[in-house]
């Protein structure tokens, strides 16, 4: 079995953040090349996780939270609560900019955070398409039971069911609730495969996968998946993807995409998100000598 463990990030106010992708041992499944999986944590009253504006381009940001909730705002003139069991897709095409901020409801007190960011990279004819913004209620994501399992389709279709979120290219998202103790058969749904387990312990395939470890689904008649306690589990894939290069929040298939979507954020000539001001610093230039 190919998996590998995240990366993990201490963020301040005590959130943890596990980015399995990318990292070495995998840079991209289908085309999804960002995964990040924070919490689940209790924040104290005063943490401040607050993002501030910032850019991207060539992708489409997905955001999925089991617990808690975010303040989206972009330089589209949206503003979107996120809240559990809801999918966010932003798609940046030739630029757009957004910050991430605690709902005004949740501040001053302990609150519970979980959830997932992903990056879809955009296929080469979309990456310099225009901007736009889907808010998905967690009520019209589709959802079944099969064989005892709790599967909801995030993107993309599995099991007679499609999702509502419109992509620009063949991709698969699924969150599943596994009941203990019985195995459960996930299809070969998509090209590519993975599966994460966010919280528990499972068995893919008969071999035990750590919480927090990802691995690739590779038989071509799906995997067979088992948990001793009933765990969740998440199921990402999609079309291979091709070359794709990443520098900070941007993703293109040409250098001098990232290059002048660098001198745009130093110029302040991205647009801005009506009401807020300023911007995270982009790390130091030049880019670094593999972008």
């Amino acid at each position: 079995m190919v998996r590998w463990s995240p990366r993990v990030t201490d963020l301040a106010g005590g959130l943890q953040v596990r980015r399995a992708l990318p990292v070495a041992a995998r840079r991209s499944v289908g085309p999804f090349v960002f995964f990040d999986h924070f919490g689940p944590v209790t924040l104290a009253a005063e943490a401040d996780t607050d993002v501030g504006p910032h850019p991207h381009i060539g992708l489409a940001t997905v955001t999925y939270l089991f617990e808690g909730g975010f303040m989206h705002r972009d330089s589209l003139g949206t503003v979107q609560e996120i809240q559990p069991g809801a999918v966010n897709w932003m798609t940046a095409g030739h630029g757009i900019v957004h910050s991430e901020r605690t709902p005004p409801g949740q501040r001053g007190q302990p609150r519970r955070l979980h959830g997932l960011q992903l990056w879809v990279a955009l296929p080469a004819e979309a990456e310099q398409s225009e901007p736009s913004f889907q808010h998905v209620p967690a009520a019209n994501i589709p959802e079944c039971v099969h064989e005892g399992a709790s599967v909801r389709v995030l993107v993309g279709e599995a099991l007679g069911l499609s999702s509502p979120v419109r992509t620009a290219s063949p991709t698969l998202y699924l969150d599943i609730e596994l009941p203990a103790g019985t195995p459960w058969h996930l299809p070969r749904l998509a090209d590519e495969m993975a599966l994460y387990s966010p919280t528990e312990c499972v068995e893919l395939d008969g071999e035990v996968l750590a919480a927090g470890e990802m691995a690739l689904v590779a038989g071509a008649e799906g995997a067979t998946v088992r948990a001793a306690l009933p765990a969740r589990v998440v199921v990402i894939g999609g079309a291979p993807l091709g070359p794709r290069l990443i520098w900070w929040n941007f993703v293109a298939t040409d250098r001098s995409f990232i290059e002048q979507a660098a001198q745009r954020w130093s110029t302040q000539a991205f647009p801005v998100i009506p009401g807020e001001e300023g911007g995270l610093l982009m790390p130091p230039r030049p880019l670094h000598p593999g972008v």
